[in-house]
């Protein structure tokens, strides 16, 4: 929805004017930097989404000034690097330190729209595929033939075209970040970023780092706001967030703007929030744990997700979907449903939605034998995965909610663990975590993966 974000660096005058003529007819949106203090500031005043980068400068060397950023924590900015006196060695150690690529000048307008326009395409294919790794296997929209899936396209198309934040209602597990991204890609920022920020995976000391970015002498770290700069941000659990948190997000969607944390001067931005819960939120402001000003802002195009027991005839094209998925992606054996299986799947209630149903199918795949998955197979499963469910929602009613919470987080991570036979990588992507969250939410639980297979289950 934005234009490109290109940042010129070099100390001539008539390099940066011509570059920059070039790159304004063409579309982009460009700022020119003299020398390599300029370029820090500009950098740190708004995230670049590409580069330009002269080797030798009167006060930092371009090179420098690249590892300088490439030690950063978060440089996901392509860079092209320019000269007129290069080497083999300085290309090679440009690369080295991450750099697109390397062009010599003087500066061919063709060679230069083309390694741009490249640079850009690789860096929204890497962003891409770093979504999908961390998201596969991923549904494109919502499955379903029923009435309530096709009326829930149907509003998601139309509320898609408008601008205004969103609120996805629905039960944990229902899908409401596949509605979430289905709504990014109807709407005129699908050419833009989906940045997702699962509230329940990061700590409330780095909340607020995680959303604004924070910023010191030496380096700035982009947060999630700046990172979805003319995209969507998808905020899941939004009444999770803490409330001093909650205040300088309202302020960031009014204004469009926001200090980073330690920073002094604005951050501009282009995005639109889609936030998510499956908890009443009148009840949430009701007690305070949600501002109110906040949820009448995000509340302004609600939807809502229907829970899987609502259209249980989807669920047998939900089956072949994710059977199909693990099959391809996982490479499981292909096994089929039978009639009576997939009867005893629609008459079952469902309290995990489609997140239990997926489950359900992946189990039936990896532990069964057969080519045919039968009634009694199903049965069996279902009679397991209940018994759990019981014994913890008796066990955990006469504790806090924040105890019973975390006992539920520490139990399940674990069991995810054992199922991943310790891989951390697999357990984020079953859980729907960065590795980064599920990191420091392991620590805060007090869970070692190293011992977590040797723990009594």
């Amino acid at each position: 929805m934005s234009q490109e974000f290109i940042l010129v660096v070099d100390d001539e005058p008539d390099i940066c004017g011509l570059v920059k003529e070039i790159l304004d007819d063409e579309g982009f949106e460009v700022i020119a930097a003299e020398n390599a203090q300029a370029a820090r500031e500009a950098r740190r005043a708004r995230k670049p989404d590409l580069i330009l980068l002269d080797i030798w400068m009167p006060d930092t060397d371009g090179i420098t000034l690249l590892k300088e950023w490439s030690d950063s924590s978060n440089q996901d900015t392509p860079v092209i690097m320019m000269s007129g006196h290069g080497t083999v060695e300085t290309a090679v150690e440009a690369t080295r330190l991450g750099a697109y690529d390397f062009i010599e000048k003087p500066l061919s307008t063709a060679k230069l729209l083309l390694t741009v326009r490249r640079a850009l395409e690789a860096a929204q294919l890497r962003q891409e595929n770093i979504g999908l790794l961390r998201e596969t296997p991923s549904v494109s929209e919502p499955i379903g033939r029923s009435a309530a899936m096709q009326n829930l396209r149907d509003q998601i198309k139309r509320v898609a075209q408008h601008d205004a934040p969103v609120l996805i209602k629905g039960e944990s597990g229902a899908g409401k970040e596949v509605a979430a991204r289905y709504l990014h890609e109807h709407s005129q920022r699908r050419s833009g970023p989906f940045v997702r920020v699962p509230v329940s995976g990061l700590l409330n000391a780095n909340s607020a780092a995680e959303l604004f970015g924070v910023e010191d002498k030496e380096n700035v770290h982009y947060g999630s706001l700046e990172q979805a700069n003319g995209g969507t941000l998808f905020i899941e659990d939004i009444a999770d967030i803490e409330l001093g948190v909650q205040a300088r997000l309202l302020s960031a969607i009014q204004h469009q703007s926001f200090l980073r944390v330690d920073g002094v001067a604005p951050v501009n931005i282009n995005v639109r929030i889609v936030a998510a819960t499956a908890r009443d939120l009148n009840h949430a402001v009701k007690i305070g744990s949600l501002r109110e000003d906040l949820f009448y802002h995000l509340n302004v195009v609600p939807i809502e997700v229907p829970p899987l027991r609502d259209h249980r005839e989807d669920i047998p094209s939900l089956v072949d979907y994710y059977v199909e998925v693990f099959v391809n992606n996982e490479n499981l054996p292909y096994r089929k449903f039978s009639v009576g299986a997939l009867n005893r799947l629609r008459n079952y209630t469902w309290p995990g939605n489609i997140r239990e149903l997926k489950n359900m199918v992946q189990r039936m795949l990896i532990l069964g034998s057969g080519d045919d998955v039968e009634r009694d197979e199903v049965d069996t499963a279902l009679s397991t995965s209940d018994a759990p469910r019981r014994t913890t929602q008796l066990d955990s009613t006469d504790l806090p909610l924040k105890t019973a919470r975390e006992n539920f987080e520490r139990a399940y991570l674990l069991q995810q663990l054992r199922l991943a036979g310790g891989n951390v990588s697999q357990v984020a992507t079953r859980a729907g975590l960065e590795r980064t969250h599920l990191y420091r939410k392991m620590k805060s639980l007090g869970i070692d993966p190293k011992s977590a297979l040797s723990e009594e289950k």
